[in-house]
This record gives C-alpha cells, structure tokens and sequence, in this order.
C-alpha cells in the first residue's frame, strides 16, 4: 500500500482528495454532527430594523457587554458586523460619559 491510498472503514482504498469530498458532502455550514443541529443566530438590530444604536440606550447595551465590562464577540451575540461595529462605538461613547463601567465593579476595588 502506498501512501497515496487509505483503506476507509469498509475496506476499500481512498485516495485524499475522495477521502476529503466524502467528509465534506452531507454537513451544511450548520450542521453538527450530533443529535441537536444549532440554530443559527440572527442580528437582533436588523430584526428591529433600528437605524441607529444609541449610547444614551444602556438596557440595550448592557446586553451586549459580559459581566465584567467586555463588548461580547460577534460569534456570541449574533450581530452583523455592520451592527457590531456601531456597537462597539456606542459602548466606547456611554463609558466616556461614565453611563456604562470600563470594568467590572470587583475588579475596580483593588
């Protein structure tokens, strides 16, 4: 056997590239492998079709921000990036104007 050629779990020989296209066929972007498929997360200001993400709005924020003062990841929350960037320049303006913490409060105290 060369090293060109695999045996698959059936006995057969494979080369890399069917290997590849076998792995690859079947799994949309997704889809898992397990029991439960992931829903797929959706920009919650295109769902309200909000034109502007205002600083003075901290509900709104805070929701976007992790118990200690992080903005959370795009991966996380489920915002566009067009979104995401307003966001993030909304967050920066509402903690200038100390309407939202840099950090959390029990890191502050040391």
């Amino acid at each position: 056997m060369s090293e060109e050629t695999r045996t698959d779990s059936r006995g057969e020989q494979q080369r890399p590239q069917q290997r590849y296209q076998q792995r690859r066929q079947g799994r949309g972007r997704y889809q898992s492998r397990g029991r439960y498929s992931r829903r797929r997360k959706v920009c919650a200001f295109c769902l309200e079709k909000t034109k502007t993400i205002d600083y003075k709005d901290i509900a709104t924020l805070r929701r976007f921000l992790t118990d200690r003062g992080k903005i959370r990841s795009r991966r996380k929350t489920g915002t566009c990036a067009k979104h995401q960037r307003r966001l993030a320049i909304a967050v920066k303006r509402a903690r200038h104007l100390a309407l939202l913490p840099f950090t959390a409060e029990h890191i502050r105290r040391y």
